[in-house]
């Protein structure tokens, strides 16, 4: 199980590119492409609402919040993969897994709508014969639900199962299904060190994670 958003594909100039647009169309000012990049990793809905106060926390008006979300939407669905970039090693390291005949999911938070599109745009659907995304199931990352649910479809012991991923959210999410975990150490954590975290491993690369995995 491989996560999306900062571990195959780098899709903050996008995401802020679209937070930028919603707060242009609701007159507030825009917000650096680094600060909002801090703001990623908990879902659309958690980036509409830091990107709206302009922090990690803070608190926004539930109007405010109702409104500004279909507006981001909108924007991002017009923009989803106009500036995204694969990560170096993503292509090599699913080519590898793929030849060594690794049956693959794509698990993430971001809404399926955006998530298959992005997936097709970036030429990396093909490989993946599961796609799990934020509202595929009731519950998301960091919930273990959408592990084990990959798991079932894949017919093996959460335990055989690997998950590949950047942030809080993968490591919480695989040691609740009890599956081992690898995290990269570039993508989005709001702002930690991947050192800090609950993991097994930390792998350069997708393709620097092939050499730690076999087959059981």
């Amino acid at each position: 199980m491989i996560d999306l958003d900062g571990t195959l594909l780098d899709t903050i100039p996008d995401l802020a590119a679209a937070a930028n647009l919603m707060l242009e169309d609701l007159g507030r000012p825009a917000l650096d492409e680094d600060l909002i990049r801090t703001f990623v990793g908990k879902g659309i809905p958690n980036l509409v609402e830091r990107s709206l106060a302009g922090a990690l926390t803070g608190a926004v008006e539930p109007a405010l919040f109702e409104r500004a979300l279909p507006v981001f939407e909108r924007f991002y669905a017009e923009v989803n993969g106009s500036r995204t970039t694969i990560y170096p090693g993503v292509k090599e390291g699913l080519d590898r897994l793929r030849e060594q005949g690794f049956p693959l999911a794509c698990v993430t938070n971001k809404a399926g709508s955006f998530t298959l599109p992005l997936l097709a745009r970036m030429q990396l659907a093909s490989y993946f014969s599961e796609v799990v995304a934020g509202d595929s199931l009731p519950r998301k990352k960091p919930d273990p639900l959408p592990l084990t649910h990959t798991c079932e479809k894949f017919g093996i012991a959460p335990r055989e199962m690997l998950m590949i991923g950047d942030s809080l959210n993968d490591a919480q999410a695989a040691r609740a299904a009890g599956c081992p975990v690898f995290c990269v150490p570039y993508g989005y954590n709001e702002g930690r060190d991947v050192r800090e975290l609950d993991i097994d491993a930390i792998v350069a690369s997708l393709l620097d994670a092939t050499r730690l995995i076999q087959k059981v």
